[in-house]
C-alpha cells in the first residue's frame, strides 16, 4: 500500500529508510522526487540553494521505478541526490558558481556521476557554492550567497554550502560536494549533517573542476553516517582516467584498538570558541561511555598546517585557473590585443576571492619566492604526513571539533583572514591525504537561536570504515 506522501517528512527521511519503503511498495521514486521538487519550489528562492533544477527529474524517477520493478535496482535507485556545481554531468551546465563559466555545458560525465547513474539515482540539480570552491561560507558565489536552512541569517559553511543546505532543507536525500580544505565537513557541521572527505585518490577527480589538485576530493553529504557510507560505496573505485586514483583494497588497516587521540594543544588553542570547546569535552565523555580510550597526542607542525595549506592551495589554484583565459572556452572579452583579452576576461569573469587566491598563488610560485614559500611548505607537508603515520601506530582515530566556532551571520566575516581561520581543524586531513568525517555533536544557543556543531574524526589512509563505525556509534549517544 502506497502511503500518503504528505505523511513523509523528507527533511527527516534517510536514504536507508526511503529504500526500505520503496522496496515494500509504500513509496515510489516519482513521489519521492516530487516531494523534493515541492520543497525546492517553496524554499529555493529564500535560501538560494540550487542554481539549476534539472527538467528531467521526474523522467529520471520514472526510469528508476522501472528499474526497481524489474529487480535491477540498488539501494540508491530512485534516491534524489544534489550535485555541487563543479562536478560535470554530460549535457548539463557546470559553472563552478562563476561568471567565467556561466553558460558552459559539460561534454562528459564525471566518474562519480557515471557511478551514480549506474546505481539509478535521481540527479535533482546543481547546487550553489563558493566560486571555484574558494571560500568557507558560500558567500563568494557569483550568483549570491546561500542561506543556512537552520537559520537563514547565518552562512551554511563552504565551499559546498549549497549541497549541505539541499539535504538539510529536504530538497534532496543526499548530495555530493568537493573538499579541498574542509569544504564538505564545515558545511556539514554548520547544517547539522554528516559530511565525509575520503582518502586522497579513493574517489576519482575525473570530471571535477580542479581547484588544488593535490588536495581536492569528492565526498558525500547525508543525514546519518550509514547514509554517507551508502553514497561513498557507490562513488568510490579506481579510475584509469585519474592518475592519482587508488583502490580501497590497497590499504591494510590494523584491527581497532579502540583508542582515540586528541591534540588538546590545538583544541584548547587561541581562537577556538569556548562553546565549541565545551561541546567537544561533552563529546569526549560520550566516546568514553562508548568504550573508547582517550589519549592526549602531540603532532609536530600541526599548529602551522593552516599556513602550509594557504601556500599550497593558492599555488595550485593559480596554476589550474590559468586555463580560463577567454580563448579556449568560457567567458570572452574583446580587447585591443591578446594580452588585453586575457586581462578583461579574467577581470570580469573571476570574483574578488578568486582573484585574491590567484595573486597569492602566483606570488609564492614566482622566481625568488618559490623556495622560500612553496618549496618549504612541501617539505613541511611531508614531515606532517610522516607524523600522522607515526601517531596512527598508537591510535585508531584522531578527533577534534570540525570548526573552531559556530556558523556566523551572512556578511559578518568580511575580512578573508578571519574566514581562513575557520579551517584550522579541517585542512590537515587534505594536506596529508587521510579520510575525515564530521558528525553532528549537538547544538549551542547563539542570540537565542540553536545552531549545530560537529565533531571531526580522522582515520589512517584507507580507514573509511573506521569513520563510519565510530560515526554510527556516536550518533546513538545524541
Amino acid at each position: 500500500m502506497i502511503l500518503d506522501i504528505d505523511m513523509i517528512d523528507v527533511k527527516q527521511l534517510t536514504i536507508e529508510k526511503a529504500h526500505e519503503m520503496i522496496q515494500r511498495g509504500e513509496l515510489t521514486s516519482v513521489e519521492l522526487a516530487s516531494e523534493c521538487l515541492k520543497n525546492i519550489k517553496e524554499k529555493n528562492e529564500e535560501f538560494n540553494i540550487f542554481l539549476e533544477v534539472y527538467d528531467d527529474v521526474l523522467e529520471q524517477a520514472k526510469r528508476a521505478d522501472i528499474m526497481i520493478k524489474e529487480g535491477k535496482g540498488s539501494i540508491l535507485t530512485g534516491v534524489p541526490i544534489a550535485i555541487k556545481d563543479n562536478i560535470l554531468i554530460a549535457g548539463k551546465k557546470v559553472s563552478s558558481a562563476s561568471k567565467m563559466l556561466e553558460n558552459y555545458k559539460a561534454s562528459y560525465d564525471a566518474f562519480v556521476i557515471k557511478k551514480l547513474k549506474k546505481a539509478g539515482v535521481v540527479l535533482i540539480g546543481r547546487t550553489n557554492m563558493d566560486e571555484f570552491a574558494m571560500g568557507g561560507s558560500t558567500e563568494n558565489s557569483a550568483y549570491g550567497p546561500v542561506k543556512n536552512p537552520i537559520n537563514s541569517s547565518y552562512v551554511p559553511g563552504g565551499s559546498s554550502g549549497g549541497s549541505a543546505a539541499a539535504v538539510a532543507s529536504g530538497m534532496a536525500l543526499g548530495a555530493l560536494g568537493s573538499d579541498t580544505g574542509g569544504s564538505i565537513r564545515t558545511p556539514a557541521s554548520f547544517c547539522g549533517l554528516v559530511g565525509m572527505k575520503p582518502t586522497y585518490g579513493i574517489t576519482s577527480r575525473f570530471g571535477l573542476t580542479s581547484m588544488a589538485s593535490s588536495l581536492d576530493q569528492i565526498g558525500p553529504f547525508a543525514k546519518t553516517a550509514e547514509d554517507a557510507r551508502i553514497i561513498f560505496e557507490n562513488i568510490r573505485g579506481k579510475d584509469e582516467m585519474d592518475s592519482t586514483s587508488v583502490s580501497l583494497d590497497e590499504f591494510k588497516i590494523t584491527p581497532s584498538k579502540k583508542i582515540i587521540g586528541v591534540p588538546w594543544n590545538l583544541v584548547n588553542g587561541e581562537g577556538v570558541d569556548l562553546k565549541v570547546q565545551e561541546n567537544f569535552k561533552q563529546s569526549i565523555e560520550k566516546l568514553k561511555k562508548l568504550g573508547f580510550k582517550i589519549k592526549d597526542i602531540y603532532i609536530k607542525n600541526l599548529d602551522i598546517a593552516l599556513a602550509i595549506y594557504y601556500i599550497i592551495m593558492p599555488a595550485e589554484a593559480s596554476t589550474n585557473l590559468s586555463r580560463f583565459d577567454g580563448v579556449r572556452y568560457g567567458l570572452h572579452k574583446d580587447g585591443k590585443n591578446l594580452l588585453e583579452d586575457y586581462l578583461l576576461t579574467r577581470g570580469a569573469g573571476f570574483g574578488k576571492e578568486v582573484r585574491r587566491r590567484i595573486l597569492l598563488g602566483t606570488y609564492v610560485l614566482s622566481a625568488g619566492y618559490y623556495d622560500a614559500y612553496y618549496g618549504k611548505a612541501q617539505i613541511v607537508r611531508e614531515v606532517l604526513r610522516k607524523e600522522f603515520i607515526r601517531v596512527f601506530q598508537d591510535v585508531d582515530l584522531i578527533v577534534t571539533p570540525t570548526a573552531p566556532f559556530v556558523a556566523w551571520k551572512i556578511g559578518e566575516k568580511s575580512d578573508p583572514l578571519s574566514m581562513y581561520l575557520a579551517d584550522i581543524f579541517t585542512v590537515t586531513a587534505n594536506i596529508v591525504g587521510v579520510p575525515a568525517i564530521s558528525i553532528p555533536s549537538g547544538f549551542v544557543l547563539v542570540e537565542g537561536k540553536k545552531l549545530p556543531l560537529g565533531i571531526q574524526f580522522m582515520a589512517p589512509h584507507g580507514g573509511e570504515n573506521l569513520l563510519f563505525e565510530v560515526g554510527k556509534k556516536f550518533e546513538e549517544m545524541l
